[in-house]
């Protein structure tokens, strides 16, 4: 029935506006891999909103568990031979030859 089918879109438009809120407030590291995301749902919605529903479920699921941490380093070590607490000399500069002038 097609009334049946319009109470399953504006449900569908109903959880795509929340995502869309749920995207925008998000940090903006992880905004733009969101949002496309989010963007190819929507498009999906307009062939094939059936489709378009689980994989709103997914990515709703995905924004819902907290944000992966990158794995604890541990503290950097001096190579073997060098004097533990000693002054670190600095990186090495490009020789002046090499310099464009005004660098």
């Amino acid at each position: 029935m097609a009334a049946d089918d319009r109470l399953e879109d504006d449900e569908l438009a109903r959880r795509l506006r929340d995502a869309h809120r749920r995207v925008r407030m998000l940090p903006a590291a992880d905004k733009e891999r969101h949002a496309r995301r989010y963007l190819s749902i929507c498009d999906l919605a307009k062939r094939d909103p059936e489709r378009a529903a689980a994989r709103l479920d997914a990515f709703l699921a995905a924004l819902d568990e907290p944000p992966h941490e990158p794995p604890h380093e541990p503290p950097h070590e001096p190579p073997r031979g060098s004097v533990s607490g000693a002054a670190q000399e600095p990186p090495d500069t490009p020789r002046e030859r090499k310099n464009t002038p005004g660098d």
